[in-house]
């Protein structure tokens, strides 16, 4: 009974959703703007997007529309409440059509397309308008020939025909207001980074002689500076200042200053400075000025203004998960900083976190707990900071954990120390750890747990004491480096380690155990290499509305002096940042069902595989919403895993072996933390016997669900 309601409640919100008019709302004599097309004619190669941004009224496809239509007319707290959340459909507003194509009709002008035409086509349909934007591309002009008028001063001369071969406008191609102003831009910046403050893109400018029959045009690009000689300037004075209320050792910043008095002006440099400094934590803002000095000609004084940032504070981050199982997971990460703890800049992190399961009414529960410490200093340690120039700010980072478990099965205890650099160079960032250092010990392992993982190779060699003595280097690129991107933005992201190899050439004067690994202090070494990439975008459809996308793929391998992967190297799937429909360590390996060796969930494997999409759309205020879906699963390779044939990667099986879920979820957004809240549900389950799909009669019982309680977005 209970699954017949379920499904009656579906196709009644559905048929409401799709019976709900998006122009009843409308009054007599307005319409619902749907469509807006432009279409060419005689030009099949021109872009269409570099003209549509210019149209100055545009459909809404945000789907809080129907929210809106649900309300009435009246001024009730309901409809109220309704056009608040919801989006209203966009009124057709003719002035604006006629404004789009002048705008439009300009823009095909200022891309070289001259006596263009732009004329707009209205199709009104009941209460809803479509408008169609006919684009007749106007006549090109080839340059022809190309020449430069530049002023008699030998040495501005000298400097600007050293760089024409730059010079972006060529012969050949087509005559533009676009490339011209983009030349103008490029040659003026050139010529301010050669010592000449003044100039600016208004000194440049470009003779034309058109020859409409043949369709070519000749180019001179002259420079006119309105003086009698052209000044080149050094850099006079530089100052730094901050509130004199912060201790800062002023030696940091002056490694960090690239201007120095004499030189010669330069804006890449006073660009270089400034990101330098933009990138030392203490500080939230630069400010740089630089003004004509008034105590000599030629010189220019520069004063750079710095605001400290909050110096001290505490983060908070939290995750929970619950599942239709009746098990909950809660982890916090409680984090104190000190962003000037030595007074140069250097950052201090503690961290203490915890996570704790256990399933209510029964003696089922698993606790962790950590703590860290790191230091960031912004510099290289070891490595002279010379050997980057420009705007990079190297960093280093020093990192010490010890993390201890209390599982049913075992006590497990974790030391690890890192030495890591960072720098970036334009929109690639890169991480690499010479060398890392971890100790893995495990104590009071449960009987009838050891016996289990004794009969399963791949188990047994994962759940022992060891080493991981190793490199790593994590690379990333995006297009969008800030905390919180605004547009359409996509990010790639490849970690790799490697772990043992150097430690292996000593093999031979190492003692060995019984099963002939070499040992280190007693303890095994581990041998491995570890690779995984990310790749995400994330598209903007409308104000507040995005979909972000995400494929994730990983892969380990042990050799040598290991037979299987160390446990915490492992793969996992699901939580709250993964299949949503699972709680964290809750789904495979492949067709493997939950391997009863864990009283709590610990499904790892060598392999990992996963796709997520989410759309994400504003509901009211902080408010927002979303709807996602989730597929993916891990998998062994290692063939210690042959006793557990269901949890092998197989291409024969791999599309079967693809969990999957969907769901949705709730955003609350107070602009310095995001809180989350997401339930997934169900779709595909490779453990399950027989039909392995399951329906929405099942979604919300045992082994159906999952929620989940985050700070962030997922991905």
């Amino acid at each position: 009974m209970r699954k017949k309601l379920l499904y009656i409640f579906c196709a009644a919100a559905l048929l409401a959703l799709a019976s709900c008019s998006t122009t009843r709302l409308l009054s007599d004599g307005q319409y619902r703007l749907v469509n807006n097309e432009i279409i060419v004619v005689g030009d099949n190669e021109f872009e269409t997007s570099k003209i549509a941004p210019y149209i100055r009224q545009k459909p809404s496809w945000n789907p809080m529309i129907y929210v809106y239509n649900w309300s009435g007319r009246d001024s009730s707290w309901l409809s109220r409440s309704l056009r608040k959340i919801g989006t209203a459909p966009v009124v057709f507003d003719s002035h604006l059509v006629s404004t789009s194509a002048e705008n439009m009709t300009r823009q095909m002008e200022y891309l070289g397309y001259y006596h263009s035409s732009v004329l707009p086509e209205i199709e009104i349909k009941g209460k809803s308008a479509s408008v169609k934007y006919v684009v007749r591309p106007g006549k090109r002009y080839v340059v022809s020939d190309f020449g430069y008028d530049v002023p008699n001063d030998s040495t501005l001369r000298e400097i600007f025909f050293r760089d024409t071969v730059n010079v972006t406008i060529k012969k050949g191609q087509f005559l533009s207001l676009a490339a011209l102003e983009a030349e103008t831009i490029r040659s003026a910046a050139y010529l301010r980074n050669n010592g000449y403050f003044d100039i600016d893109k208004n000194v440049f400018s470009f003779l034309a002689d058109t020859l409409q029959s043949s369709g070519t045009v000749s180019l001179v690009m002259k420079i006119d500076l309105k003086q009698n000689k052209p000044v080149q300037y050094k850099f006079g004075k530089v100052a730094i200042s901050y509130p004199s209320s912060l201790k800062f050792r002023s030696s940091v910043l002056k490694k960090l200053n690239t201007i120095k008095p004499n030189h010669p002006y330069s804006e890449t440099i006073i660009n270089n400075t400034y990101s330098r400094l933009s990138a030392l934590d203490a500080f939230s803002g630069v400010r740089v000025t630089v003004d004509r000095s008034p105590d000599s000609l030629g010189l220019v004084d520069c004063n750079i203004e710095l605001t400290p940032s909050k110096q001290r504070g505490v983060k908070l981050k939290l995750e929970g998960s619950s599942n239709s199982n009746g098990l909950i997971g809660i982890s916090p990460e409680l984090t104190w900083y000190n962003k000037n703890i030595f007074h140069g800049s250097e950052t201090l992190n503690l961290s203490f976190l915890g996570d704790w399961q256990f399933k209510p009414g029964t003696d089922i529960k698993s606790t962790e707990f950590g703590v860290s410490g790191s230091i960031q200093l912004p510099r290289f340690l070891l490595l002279s900071t010379g050997i980057f120039k420009d705007r990079v700010l190297p960093t280093t980072i020093l990192k010490a954990s010890f993390n201890t478990q209390n599982r049913p099965e075992y006590n497990r205890e974790l030391f690890s120390t890192s030495y890591t650099y960072l720098w970036s160079m334009g929109r690639m960032y890169y991480q690499l750890t010479p060398i890392g250092f971890s100790f893995v010990k495990l104590h009071d392992i449960d009987s009838e747990f050891y016996e289990g993982i004794s009969v399963n190779p791949f188990l047994r060699n994962a759940y022992q004491d060891h080493l991981d003595i190793g490199s790593s280097m994590t690379l990333y690129y995006t297009t969008d480096a800030s905390v919180v991107p605004q547009g359409s933005y996509y990010y790639a992201r490849l970690q790799m380690d490697l772990s043992g190899n150097v430690i292996s050439l000593f093999n031979s004067m190492l003692n060995k155990n019984e099963s002939g690994a070499a040992l280190i202090w007693n303890t095994p070494y581990s041998q491995y290499v570890r690779g995984e990439l990310s790749l995400g975008r994330t598209w903007t459809l409308w104000e507040g509305g995005t979909i972000a996308t995400r494929l994730l793929a990983g892969a380990g391998y042990a050799y040598g002096n290991s037979e299987a992967l160390p446990f915490e190297k492992h793969f996992y799937s699901g939580g709250a940042n993964s299949l949503r429909g699972w709680q964290a360590r809750g789904v495979g390996p492949g067709y493997a069902k939950m391997d009863k060796t864990f009283v709590i969930p610990s499904q790892t494997g060598d392999l990992r595989l996963e796709a997520n999409v989410e759309l994400r759309f504003k509901l009211y205020g902080l408010l927002s919403g979303a709807v996602f879906a989730d597929a993916g699963n891990i998998w062994t390779i290692n063939k210690g895993a042959s006793e557990a044939p269901e949890g092998r990667f197989c291409a024969a099986n791999f599309p079967g072996s693809i969990a999957a879920d969907w769901g949705i979820g709730l955003r609350f957004n107070m602009k310095v933390i995001l809180l989350r809240l997401d339930m997934g549900l169900r779709i595909h389950d490779p453990a399950l016997e027989g039909s392995k799909w399951l329906g929405p009669g099942k979604w919300f019982h045992s082994g159906g669900n999952a929620i989940h309680i985050a700070v962030g977005y997922p991905f």
